[in-house]
């Protein structure tokens, strides 16, 4: 992974590489390995990811055949 560093502006350079590495997941991934888990809490840990994906699609499914109401704008105060 590579960020360029423009006019001296690590603080920038920086940010931008945070934004990615948590875009790659990462920081997710580095936590996950921190500390053992065991086979049967990781087996529960990927069925309980896995239902939430599918739950996530269909509720966009359902949002695109007009179905379901689009979630609302967040506005920034």
């Amino acid at each position: 992974m590579q960020v360029l560093v423009r006019d001296n502006n690590v603080d920038q350079a920086l940010r931008v590489l945070k934004k990615k590495l948590q875009r790659e997941g990462v920081f997710r991934e580095m936590r996950m390995r921190e500390a053992y888990e065991k086979p049967s809490v990781k087996k529960a840990r990927q069925k309980a990811e896995a239902i939430s994906r599918q739950r996530k699609l269909a509720r966009k499914q359902l949002q695109r055949e007009g179905l379901l109401p689009a979630p609302k704008k967040k506005t920034g105060a």
